[in-house]
């Protein structure tokens, strides 16, 4: 969640040479609506049944980078099933750094939508402390208030 997954996904792949797709943006294109509407409409269980659905069309084809949204490997066997195909990248980031980087868009973010402003912060630091052991997980961990386009460097 505000991590910047969407832009470094996009400059990581551009260097590597890979084809970039936003997780988020291919459950849009199926639904024909934003994710916050897919929240709204459907629900959360539903969209991260789609997630799950969408995630595993990648299997098949290996030069790719996927942004996936910050609760993707925390729900059903996600994580693992990213760690058998591909390396998993944790975008760490402190909540004070999210909180900066989505106070413009909690409209856009379900999971933000309903939250009061000023409880915004402590929301974020709940979410961080629920789903860290799951990114802890990853195969590379880049702190992203320290990361620059010539520091993004791995296999």
């Amino acid at each position: 969640m505000g991590s910047g997954k969407s832009y470094w996904g996009h400059i990581w792949a551009q260097q590597k040479g890979l084809t970039f797709y936003d997780l988020d943006t291919e459950i849009e294109n199926s639904f024909e609506l934003p994710v916050e509407l897919i929240f709204e409409k459907h629900g959360e269980e539903k969209f991260r049944e789609m997630e799950r659905y969408h995630l595993r069309k990648f299997e098949s084809n290996k030069n790719h980078l996927i942004a996936c949204g910050g609760g993707t490997p925390c729900f059903f066997d996600n994580l693992e099933w990213m760690k058998k195909h591909g390396k998993v990248v944790y975008l760490k980031a402190s909540p004070e750094y999210i909180l900066k980087r989505v106070m413009a868009e909690t409209e856009k973010r379900p999971l933000l939508k309903k939250v009061n402003p000023s409880e915004l912060l402590f929301f974020i630091q709940q979410k961080l402390k629920e789903r860290e052991p799951v990114y802890l997980r990853a195969d590379y961990i880049l702190d992203v208030e320290t990361l620059s386009k010539d520091s993004l460097d791995l296999p």
